[in-house]
Order: structure tokens, then sequence, then C-alpha cells
């Protein structure tokens, strides 16, 4: 597992399966981020999935929570389905806003679109196990 910190942009962990990226905003991903897991703070709504759309991230989760119960962050989730990209929300009162190394380390998964479902993520569990399992890193 290798460690490395850039400008508010942190790779938590690298799997054989995928990388984890920590953003504390959806503007932060890079196009080296194609293909793996990101968590960020979300922008709100159809912009943040644009960004995500942009960069072809396989998975994204946001740490937003507009009026506290994650409308922000949900707008985004289908559009992302329609693009191919599993996503989600983390609950609001699980981590803080904006900081993805909290909601990394605290987050539960409040919602997700239908891509992400499928992939096995579940609303209720910590987002850490959640991805960990998707990525092989945890055997359910």
């Amino acid at each position: 597992m290798a460690d490395a910190f850039q400008m508010r942009r942190e790779v938590k962990e690298e799997h054989p399966r995928g990388r984890v990226v920590l953003v504390d905003t959806i503007a932060h991903i890079r196009p080296e981020d194609a293909g793996h897991v990101v968590i960020a703070g979300s922008h709100g709504g159809i912009s943040s999935g644009e960004y995500a759309a942009r960069v072809a991230a396989a998975v994204v989760f946001f740490n937003d929570a507009g009026g506290g119960k994650d409308e922000a962050g949900r707008a985004a989730l289908p559009f992302l389905d329609d693009r191919g990209i599993a996503a989600g929300t983390i609950a609001h009162d699980s981590a803080m806003i904006g900081d993805a190394l909290d909601a990394w380390n605290n987050g539960i998964v409040s919602a997700v679109n239908a891509r992400a479902a499928a992939a096995g993520f579940v609303v209720g569990m910590p987002l850490r196990e959640s991805v960990r399992r998707i990525l092989g890193a945890v055997h359910a």
C-alpha cells in the first residue's frame, strides 16, 4: 500500500483492482484518476457528476449533504448511472462535508445509483469497508 499526498489530493490505498483517490472537492480529480475509486467533496448536483464523467472514474462517492440530507450529491447519481459510473453519497452525520479523509475513515454509504448497487455497494455500510470489498482487499 502506497501513501502519497499532493495539494488537496491523497492516494490513500492501492489495490490490484484499483486505487482509492481522496480529494477535497470533485474539481480536483485528474485524468490519471480514470478507472479508479474517487471519494470527494461535491460541488453539488449535476456539476459534480459532470466532473466525474469527464475523468471517467470507475466509482465516485460524494461527501456532500445539501440541507443535511444528501440532496446535492444525490442529484448526480442518475447522471452518472447513465454514463456507466457507479456512484453514491456519504451520510451527512457520518463525516465532515468536504473532508475526503474523514469520509474515508468514518463515512457511511447513504445512497447509491443502480451501477453501485450492482457492484455490491450497500447503503448503511461503512464506506471504507464497502470500497475494500469491491477492490478485493476484504472478503465478504
